[in-house]
Parts: structure tokens; C-alpha cells; sequence
């Protein structure tokens, strides 16, 4: 859109003193539309900060092997080069997928990250103590806990946990094989704003 007549109701002869209203009252006023693209800001510290984005696939992954019957293991594992990598930082749902080779019951526990990796600037933390906080309550209580949840062999079981792990900065999850049999288990995360 370029130029175009808008009424204004403060005109020359109003500037002037005159209180009548000109007959004719309209100005040119030139409109541009001009789309901008967010991508950040500067913060107080003069640090650029990018928006967070949803990942847009499973990106974090292990797979544990030969899991016993009754036996547990932490997912997922620290990076080799020393990185966390499931950071909830600016995140605030997860997906989490589960392969098991044996179907059957899995307990899934959100946990605290390990001790040798700090929470912001806090080292050590308590390792894979079950999470805690006030969502939405008055009281501090477990962030996620679930005793039994029966998956499928061989498929990709995926669940969405909404708000309860939002922001966490090492978090893990403490799963335990309840099937009934070994299982080899594959797990993946995808996080979203």
C-alpha cells in the first residue's frame, strides 16, 4: 500500500487558531507494510538471546541393552564431550518414546541430573533425586512419577508431558523394566516451547 487520504482532525487552520474545521480536512499520509522477523533480543548484559524453537524430531537418543526384569536404568546418558543433553530451558513439554523389546509394564520417574554436571551454577546437585516442585499447587510434590505404564513390543510408545518438566536444566528419567522379561530398551526425546 502506498500513499493514501486520512481524515485528520488537527489541520493547518486549527494550528493556526482557527476553530472551524476546514471543509476539505484530509492529508496524504504514506503507509508502508513492512513484515519483520523476530529472532531474539539484546539482553541487559548486552548478550544476544535467539528465541527458542520446538525441535522438530527426536534428537536425543540412547539405547540400553539387556535390561532385567525388575532392574532400572537412567536415561538419557551425559554426552561424551562433557554437555547435557536434555536441557528444558525455554521448553515447556516434552515427548518422550520408548522402544522396548518385551511388552508390559515400565515405571518412568522424572529424576535429577548427576552430580557432576551443575544445575546453572549450583554443583553438586542431588543426583537422581525424583523431582519436586509446586505446579500448580501449594505444596512442593513430585514433578512426574508413574508406578506402571504398559507399552508394546517393538514400537515406538510416545507419551506427552505437558508443564510439569518445563525449564528443568538436567533432567532424566529413571525407568524400570516391570514386563516380566529382559527387554532391550530405546529411548528418545523431542521438546517444545
Amino acid at each position: 500500500m502506498g500513499k493514501r487520504k486520512a481524515y485528520t482532525p488537527f489541520s493547518t487552520s486549527n494550528e493556526a487558531g482557527v476553530s472551524a474545521a476546514p471543509v476539505e480536512g484530509f492529508i496524504e499520509v504514506t503507509q508502508d507494510v513492512r513484515p519483520t522477523i523476530d529472532t531474539g533480543f539484546v539482553d541487559s548484559k548486552g548478550k544476544w538471546i535467539g528465541h527458542q524453537t520446538s525441535d522438530t524430531s527426536f534428537n536425543i537418543y540412547q539405547k540400553d541393552i539387556g535390561i532385567a526384569n525388575g532392574n532400572n536404568f537412567i536415561t538419557p546418558a551425559q554426552n561424551p564431550d562433557g554437555t547435557w543433553p536434555l536441557d528444558m530451558t525455554g521448553y515447556s513439554d516434552l515427548f518422550l518414546a520408548i522402544k522396548p523389546s518385551s511388552g508390559g509394564n515400565y515405571a518412568v520417574t522424572a529424576i535429577m541430573g548427576p552430580a557432576d554436571v551443575s544445575f546453572a551454577n549450583l554443583s553438586p546437585v542431588n543426583a537422581a533425586a525424583t523431582l519436586k516442585g509446586a505446579i500448580r499447587r501449594n505444596d512442593f510434590d513430585t514433578a512426574l512419577v508413574d508406578s506402571a505404564d504398559s507399552m508394546t513390543a517393538d514400537v515406538w510408545n510416545i507419551f506427552i508431558i505437558q508443564d510439569q518438566l518445563k525449564h528443568w536444566k538436567t533432567l532424566q528419567f529413571n525407568i524400570v523394566n516391570n514386563s516380566g522379561a529382559q527387554s532391550d530398551i530405546e529411548t528418545a526425546f523431542l521438546r517444545l516451547v
